[in-house]
């Protein structure tokens, strides 16, 4: 009789570790997916602070920190250390991306959504730090700059969307909400992207530039700040409707909570918004005003996310609305 082929210990550990990775989603993939929208709001802080402290160019090329280096050099002093280590940080957003990927890559047939969201986010940060490479090499041109930052936000959405993903029942899902509320939120979403990228040209015609040589996209900064105002005013107004109007959604779609956290993040952020333009922008008052963007995008998401049920669990008179 002959012997039976055996696998090699090599062969036997990958197998190991392939059973090992999640078959549904667990507490890994929910920590995984909180963890990828953590860093992806936290790399926009830390970017913030490169800029508002003027190391936008502490390395003033890309990929390399100097010509001769890849990282910081003691002569480059503090600004160096600051540009170096955020791009550091690019790595580990990489990292908490693999990871995420490979927690969700076993259930690819049964959680498409999971599996596509992962993708994309893994590969959309090596595209992001491409793009942070190029605002080096535009001399931080406030257009690229604030490319940048808008690439940001719609990492941020995307991880947003995971986490809330992973929460729901997978399978088709249906509207569970009037039609009218349906189109209040998708106009609402409209509103936080143009406050979002009226914001960014406001920041490009402001005095942080990310260094003293870096220019300014020439918009007078007084009347941007108007303008930013208004869509901020309409988003905070639209949502006050998606909060009154979630009492009248299904209790299990929780939209008082998303829509009451988005109002609360909105009102944080107008606050925020007028008391930095009121004192000179000071820089940690306008970091903590870029990053509350990321959390109103995310909060936004949330919400947007939360007007579908599972078909399966459904009211009848929702199907047939549906249909």
């Amino acid at each position: 009789m002959s012997a039976q082929p055996t696998s090699s210990p090599a062969v036997s550990k990958w197998r190991r570790i392939a059973r090992w990775l999640p078959a549904r989603v667990d507490r890994r993939v929910i920590t995984a997916a909180w963890v990828t929208l953590v860093v992806q709001i936290g790399i926009v802080g830390t970017g913030g602070l490169v800029r508002l402290t003027g190391s936008g160019l502490g390395c003033p090329t890309w990929p390399r920190c100097t010509d001769g280096s890849f990282v910081a050099t003691e002569e480059m002093g503090i600004h160096g250390v600051i540009e170096f280590g955020n791009r550091l940080l690019t790595f580990v957003l990489v990292i908490v991306a693999i990871v995420t990927f490979l927690f969700v890559v076993r259930m690819r047939r049964q959680r498409r959504d999971l599996f596509w969201l992962a993708l994309i986010i893994g590969l959309y940060v090596p595209l992001q730090a491409i793009i942070g490479g190029i605002t080096v090499l535009s001399n931080l041109n406030p257009y690229v700059v604030g490319l940048h930052y808008l690439a940001s936000a719609l990492l941020v959405a995307f991880a947003a969307a995971l986490v809330a993903r992973v929460y729901a029942t997978p399978g088709p899902r249906i509207r569970a909400v009037p039609r009218w509320y349906a189109a209040s939120v998708h106009l609402t979403s409209a509103a936080v992207a143009i406050t979002v990228i009226v914001g960014v040209l406001v920041t490009g015609s402001g005095p942080h530039s990310g260094d003293g040589g870096a220019s300014r996209n020439g918009l007078d900064p007084a009347f941007m700040q108007h303008v930013h105002s208004w869509p901020a005013y309409v988003t905070l107004a639209l949502t006050l409707i998606l909060l009154v109007g979630s009492w009248r959604t299904p209790a299990a779609l929780r939209l008082r909570l998303w829509t009451g956290l988005l109002l609360a993040t909105e009102a944080v952020q107008v606050a925020v918004g007028l008391w930095q333009a009121r004192t000179a922008l000071p820089i940690v008052l306008v970091n903590i005003h870029m990053v509350l963007a990321m959390v109103l995008v995310a909060a936004m998401v949330a919400v947007v996310m939360h007007i579908k049920e599972p078909a399966t669990k459904a009211a009848p008179e929702r199907i047939n609305a549906n249909a």
